[in-house]
This record gives structure tokens, C-alpha cells and sequence, in this order.
């Protein structure tokens, strides 16, 4: 009865996410700092999603893969990032458990999400690279629509699991999450049961979303790398190598950070180094995505030029 009354407490008055409480220097300047990445992050992934819908150039698998990504981390940060901010601003850190519940269930499908569909991003340009004369009719619009719904639906079924499973944990009153996102390796690290099974599911789920992917991209890439090595002139290769590296650098980028924070023993975890490695992929990745491929990517580039030429009426070439 006890329990019951201490967890029910806990769904009743919600949490208190510590975040960055450890460090009061840095709040004001986090706040600056990650409110102006979040207005990057927002108009930098709004403009490829408009600059791809609006170049019919650009109309092709790779930008309605990269639409789906801008989207997503749009969403995904917008999940995260208001909270986080309130939070730094106020000296009142606390989260309803309904607004936590939310928070779970939201970050995590469109993180698992974006590990499917770096995946399936990866498989599209070694269709590209290795079978550029069957690329249009290998890469077909149906297929990329059931690769993109694929992505989507896995994220959403895992979340279901995972943090349905986890909400079902007895947190007996600890109310106080170490940490500025309810996130289920911390909440794990909240019972006050045996969650040998919550990790192991956790770890099951890591190895299917993170190592799985990653795999897939690794094949893919070498597959691409023995078709650039076999290209003779100079500019065809810096073409190909122009086109992958963009989503090469983000998936590095992207699955390094992932793969330290899920793939380790929750109740190991280094506490201050997980929140910093967090706000990496919450707060710096979804940034670094159009700057990738906007700065690294000419037809990207010439595509904005073309789109804002019309919008302002001025000839940019």
C-alpha cells in the first residue's frame, strides 16, 4: 500500500528535471546559447522542406528523404528544447507527469525514427552511386513512400513498448529526474524495483534501432566507397563524394552520441556526461542537418538561390 501511495504521489505531483542545476553559472548562458540553435534549427530544416517542395529539381528520392528528416527534427527538438528553456530560465524546475508522459512517448518515436530513415537515406545513395541506370526505376515513388511510412511506424510501435514499459515501473516517490528530459534510460535509473527486464528490453531495442542501422549504413558505404575507388576521372568522384558525405557526417554525428547514451548499463551511466552528450543529438544535431547539407550540397544551394530569387524578385546568378 505504501508503494502504491508513493507512485500514485509521483503520477499526481509529477517530476522536478534537475538538468543543469549542478551548474548555475551556465544557465543563462545555456539559455542563450540553445534558445538561438532552436530558432536555427527551426528556420534552417523549414527551408529545405520548402526548397524541396518548391524546386521541381529537386523532386527526387534523396530531397523527400531529407524533407522527412527536416520534419522530424523539427518536431523532435520542439519536443525537448521549450521545456528545457523554461527550465533554465526558471529556478522552478518542475514537469507535470502528463507533460513527461508526453515528452517519453513523442522523443523517442521520432528519434527511432531518424535512426530507420538515416538507414533507409543510406540504402538510396547506394542505389544512386552503384546502380545509377536502375535508379529511377529501383527508387520509385511507392517504394520511397513505403520506406518513409516504414521509418514512421517503427518508431511508433517501439515507443509504445519501451515507454509504456517503463511508465509501468514504481518510482515510489523519487520525484527528482537527474537530467532536463524524461528520457527512459534516466527514468529506469528511477525505480525503485529490479529493472534488470526494463534494460534488457532497453538494450534489445538499442541493438535494433542502433546497431542494426548503423550496420546497414557501413555495408552501404562500402559498397559506395569500392564504386568511387572504380570511377577514373577526378570530378565524377568528388560529385559522388560530394552527394554521400553530407549524410555520412550526420549520421556520425547523429548515431555517436545515440549509441553512448542507450547502449550502456542505465545505473552506470556517467551523470553529467550523459546530459551533455544529450544535448547534443536534442540540441546540436537537428542544427547541424541543413548546415550540412545546405554548405556541402551545390544543388541545394543553387536551389534556395532560385527559390528566394522568386520570392524576392531578384536574380541571384
Amino acid at each position: 500500500m505504501g508503494m502504491m501511495r508513493s507512485t500514485n504521489e509521483s503520477k499526481l505531483t509529477g517530476f522536478i528535471l534537475l538538468g543543469f542545476s549542478d551548474y548555475p553559472q551556465l544557465r543563462k548562458v545555456l539559455f542563450v546559447v540553445i534558445l538561438i540553435l532552436y530558432l536555427l534549427t527551426i528556420f534552417g530544416n523549414t527551408t529545405i522542406i520548402l526548397v524541396s517542395r518548391l524546386e521541381s529539381k529537386l523532386h527526387t528520392p534523396m530531397y523527400f528523404f531529407l524533407s522527412h528528416l527536416s520534419f522530424l527534427d523539427i518536431c523532435f527538438t520542439s519536443s525537448v528544447i521549450p521545456q528545457l528553456l523554461v527550465n533554465l530560465w526558471n529556478p522552478m524546475k518542475n514537469i507535470t507527469y502528463s507533460g513527461c508522459v508526453v515528452q517519453l512517448y513523442v522523443s523517442l518515436a521520432l528519434g527511432s525514427t531518424e535512426c530507420v530513415l538515416l538507414a533507409v537515406m543510406s540504402y538510396d545513395r547506394y542505389i544512386a552511386v552503384c546502380r545509377p541506370l536502375h535508379y529511377t526505376v529501383l527508387m520509385h515513388p511507392h517504394l520511397c513512400m513505403a520506406l518513409a511510412y516504414l521509418a514512421w511506424l517503427s518508431g511508433v510501435v517501439t515507443t509504445l513498448v519501451q515507454s509504456t514499459l517503463t511508465l509501468q515501473l514504481p518510482f515510489c516517490g523519487h520525484r527528482q529526474v537527474d537530467h532536463f528530459i524524461c528520457e527512459v534510460p534516466v527514468l529506469i535509473k528511477l525505480a525503485c524495483v529490479d529493472t534488470t527486464f526494463n534494460e534488457a528490453e532497453l538494450f534489445v531495442a538499442s541493438i535494433i534501432f542502433l546497431i542494426i542501422p548503423v550496420s546497414i549504413i557501413l555495408v552501404s558505404y562500402g559498397y559506395i566507397a569500392q564504386a568511387v575507388l572504380r570511377i577514373k576521372s577526378v570530378s565524377g568522384r568528388k560529385k559522388v563524394f560530394g552527394t554521400c558525405s553530407s549524410h555520412l557526417m550526420v549520421v556520425i554525428i547523429f548515431y555517436g552520441t545515440i549509441i553512448f547514451m542507450y547502449l550502456q548499463p542505465a545505473k552506470s551511466r556517467p551523470k553529467d556526461q550523459g546530459k551533455f552528450v544529450s544535448l547534443f543529438y536534442t540540441v546540436v544535431t537537428p542544427m547541424l542537418n541543413p548546415l550540412i547539407y545546405t554548405l556541402r550540397n551545390k544543388e541545394v544551394k543553387r536551389a534556395l538561390k532560385k527559390v528566394l530569387g522568386k520570392i524576392l524578385g531578384i536574380n541571384f546568378t
